[in-house]
Formats: structure tokens, C-alpha cells, sequence
């Protein structure tokens, strides 16, 4: 029985500080379309910027993720992301008013509750998993840190701390179904150590921090210099360790509640894979920086994946195209000989799907084998770049003002020649989420429902001055 995928049903707010920039943030979730994934949206900014919640738009992960897309930030993005993971919610916009996700507690807990508040809805979309086939390995020596992902018909997380310290040493917790994140998971709450906090001053980082919104762990005791640091950080002289610890002996949830706080880590940087997993991941002194890297090993499998398939267009030639030929004259600068798409049938976020029609009436059958006409093959790729660069052209206001440009065309395979009278359908699909006007792009050109033409394509948006139609 397929598994359907979820948003939410209406739009909650939440306030809070930044922990590290000490801001005051206004968080909105809202409903998203299905198979639009999760999305952050900086509505403090001009055009209100959306960044995805894709690994390849992380830029930072000291002492949480950060994403950036086209200049514009959001931070501390793991502890949502785990509460909307926890859920099962695959499509959602998060809107910000600030450059940081606040900390509230330190935990997912209130986001689940809000999330749970707005209610969560079924869509139609099939849930789309990535199920590991192979093990993967991530190893960090330095560091000292390991994880592995092995298959499984599930998600399950395990996960090993050792800090080598009496009072935080060595923890172990696990996770054997995402369901049970709430209850297990979801409310253990951030930490540090106190020989720490000097070093995130040092850095200007935790402006936001406070013991309402992290655990300190504290084994020696306090100093006079410990108390004036840890006055300044959290502006109380009423700091004090009676035993051996947390600062001013904050109640810990969970025996191992640290190692479950690293485990929601886990859970929160993995989501930025973009699709659920089905994998038992081992993560041995996980951190974000490690947790980011083997998402992107992960991601890497599922690009080579895209790669590997040919993803058959369903589509009634018969019907309305959602774009005809002069939509496409207004988008694209090209122009007879050289406008090779008749109409655009299909496009989201990530795929395009057009047609060309082949007639005898072509330019290039006069002098390609005019006895016996063959559609070349090198404009077959144009024709497909051309019905991907609608597609890429759709991501700004004014397309008409671009030109784009091949950077690299790989792997090209011709299966079948194209003749007068066959109708090319081409399906492109990113393989990577579209950067600084830069696009990658897997696309396959069928005649009769089968495979003629593929490539994988790379290309760039650039705006040109004085272009018209």
C-alpha cells in the first residue's frame, strides 16, 4: 500500500530569539503544495527570498546549519526540520522575519506542537523514499566521528556520544521508528559545556543563549572567573552548581538525553536530504558538519539514480499546452530556423516536459541527407537545452532579458535516428536544485514512447542588456 505525503492544514506562528544572533524572530509555518518540499522564506526581505531545505544549500555548520541561497541566510535550521521529519510532513514553507530559526527550548518540541496544532493533511502525491541498496560510510579521523547507513526497510537512528567527561561521558540512544520521535525524541534539549561558552563569546555566537534554552553541563567547580563569564552570558548572579552537573542543577529529562538531543541533530540535518530514507543510520560522535556530509553522500546517490533512469512522459498530446509556441517566442530569444519547441506541456520545480514536431518543412532537411532525411543529432541536444531552458528561465521575472549558455554537455547517447513526421517529446529533470543561475539537468528526447536522445546538460542564466523579442 503506497504512503501518501503531508503538509499541514493551516498556518501557525511562533516567537522566540535566535541563539545566535540574539534577534527576535517571528516564525510562520504554512501549508505547500505537494511535491514542492520544504522551503524557508525570508519575508524581511526584498521579494521575499525562498531557500530550500537542500543540503546543497548549506554554508555553515558551526554549532548548527546554516543554508544559503543567493547571498540570503537561515540558521539553525535543524531543529524544524527534525519536528517536520518527526511528523512526516514533506511539504511545507517556513516563513521567517529574521536571518535565524529561534531556539525556544532548545528542543523540537514546540515546533512539533505547532505543527500538530495546524493540523496535518494527506495529499494525493505517492511519498517519494530513498531506500539505501548499499551500505554507506562517512569517517571524519580527526574528528573522530563515524556514521554508516545501512538497508532497511525503515528509518531507524543510533547513535553514540562520548565526551570523555564525568559528567557527560559516554551515551548511547536509539530510534527504531520515526513515529516514536515525538514521545522519545522531540523535547531533549540543546547543551553545551561550560569550558565552551568562552570560546562561542569569543566568536560572538549564543547572544540568545540562556538556561531556559540549553542545558549547560558543568564538571568542576566554579570559579570566580567562571561566574563572571557565565553572569555575562546569561545576565543572572544567581549561578550556582551545588553538585557535580548542569548550571544551577536544570533537571535532566532522560538519563541519556544528550545523546538524544544528538540523534533530533541527526534527524534535522538528514532531512535536508529532500526525501525520506529508508536506512538504519549508525552515527558514532555525530556533529553537524559530519551529519552534512554524509547528507550529501546520500544526495549524490539519488543524483546518480536520476541519472540512471528514463523517466517515460504521460502526457495527452491532444490536450491544452501550458505553454504554445508563442509563450515560448516571449521566454526564449530564439527565432526561425533556430526555435526548436512547438509547445510546453508540463513543468514544476524540477522537470519540463515539451514537444517538438518533426516535418518534412525543415531547414536542415535540404542539406542532411535530403535523399534520405535524418533531424540531426547535435540539434535534437539544442532542442532539448532549449525546452530546459524554459525551465530554468522561469525561475526570474523578466526571462526575456536572459540568454543561456551551454557550460558542459556529458554522457550524450543517439539510440534511435529521428525522421520527418515523428513528434519528439522531451522530459528534462534537475539533478541538482538551480544555483547562481547555474543549472544541471538530466533529459531524454522519445519518439512513440521510446528513448532516442539523452544527455546530461549544464548551463547559465546570464542577463544580457538590450535584448528584445
Amino acid at each position: 500500500m503506497s504512503e501518501k505525503q503531508h503538509t499541514i492544514g493551516s498556518s501557525k506562528t511562533l516567537k522566540g530569539v535566535g541563539l545566535h544572533t540574539g534577534l527576535q524572530v517571528e516564525l510562520t509555518f504554512r501549508p505547500a503544495q505537494e511535491n514542492s518540499g520544504i522551503k524557508f522564506k525570508r519575508i524581511d526581505l526584498e521579494g521575499e527570498p525562498e531557500i530550500p531545505a537542500d543540503v546543497d544549500f548549506v554554508s555553515e555548520t558551526s554549532r548548527g546549519t546554516t543554508l544559503t541561497k543567493d547571498g540570503v541566510n537561515v540558521a539553525t535550521v535543524e531543529h524544524a526540520l527534525a519536528a517536520a521529519a518527526g511528523l512526516r510532513i514533506d511539504n511545507l514553507i517556513i516563513e521567517l522575519n529574521g536571518p535565524e530559526v529561534p531556539i525556544l527550548d532548545g528542543s523540537s518540541a514546540h515546533f512539533i506542537k505547532a505543527l500538530k496544532d495546524a493540523g496535518i493533511v494527506e495529499q494525493n502525491a505517492e511519498r517519494l523514499y530513498y531506500e539505501l541498496k548499499t551500505n554507506v560510510f562517512y569517517n571524519d579521523p580527526a574528528r573522530n566521528v563515524e556514521i554508516i547507513a545501512v538497508p532497511s526497510d525503515s528509518y531507524k537512528i543510533k547513535v553514540m556520544i562520548d565526551f570523555n567527561s564525568p559528567v557527560l561521558g559516554f551515551q548511547h540512544a536509539q530510534l527504531d521508528n520515526i513515529d516514536d520521535f515525538e514521545s522519545q525524541v522531540a523535547g531533549c534539549r540543546t547543551f553545551v559545556f561550560l569550558h565552551e561558552l568562552k570560546m562561542l563569546l569569543d566568536n560572538n555566537l549564543i547572544k540568545g543563549g540562556d538556561l531556559s534554552n540549553a542545558i549547560v553541563y558543568v564538571d568542576r567547580a566554579l570559579s570566580t572567573e567562571d561566574h563572571e563569564v557565565l553572569t555575562k552570558v546569561f545576565e543572572r548572579d544567581d549561578l550556582v552548581v551545588t553538585r557535580e552537573g548542569t548550571l544551577n542543577n536544570v533537571e535532566i529529562q532522560f538519563q541519556n538525553e544528550a545523546a538524544r538531543h544528538k540523534l533530533l541533530d541527526v534527524v534535522g540535518d538528514l532531512a535536508l536530504v529532500g526525501r525520506p530514507i529508508k536506512g538504519t543510520i549508525i552515527a558514532s560522535r555525530p556533529g553537524h558538519a559530519a551529519n552534512v556530509e554524509f547528507a550529501k553522500k546520500i544526495k549524490q546517490l539519488i543524483k546518480a539514480e536520476k541519472l540512471s533512469k528514463n523517466t517515460l512522459p504521460e502526457i495527452d498530446l491532444n490536450q491544452p499546452p501550458l505553454y504554445t509556441i508563442n509563450d515560448i517566442s516571449r521566454i526564449l530569444p530564439h527565432r526561425q530556423p533556430f526555435l526548436l519547441i512547438d509547445k510546453i506541456m508540463e513543468m514544476s520545480e524540477n522537470h519540463v516536459v515539451g514537444v517538438k514536431n518533426v516535418t518534412m518543412n525543415e531547414d536542415f532537411f535540404r542539406g542532411h541527407f535530403p535523399g534520405n532525411p535524418v533531424m540531426p543529432g547535435v540539434l535534437i541536444i539544442e532542442a532539448m537545452a532549449q525546452c530546459g531552458g524554459i525551465l530554468v528561465l522561469n525561475t526570474v521575472p523578466d526571462p526575456e532579458n536572459y540568454l543561456t549558455y551551454f557550460m558542459k554537455i556529458d554522457n550524450v547517447k543517439f539510440k534511435q535516428k529521428v525522421i520527418p513526421g515523428d513528434t519528439l517529446v522531451f522530459r528534462l529533470e534537475l539533478v541538482s536544485p538551480i544555483r547562481r543561475g547555474i543549472c544541471h539537468m538530466k533529459g531524454t528526447a522519445y519518439v512513440n514512447n521510446k528513448p532516442v536522445t539523452e544527455a546530461e546538460m549544464m548551463a547559465q542564466i546570464v542577463k544580457e542588456k538590450g535584448l528584445s523579442n
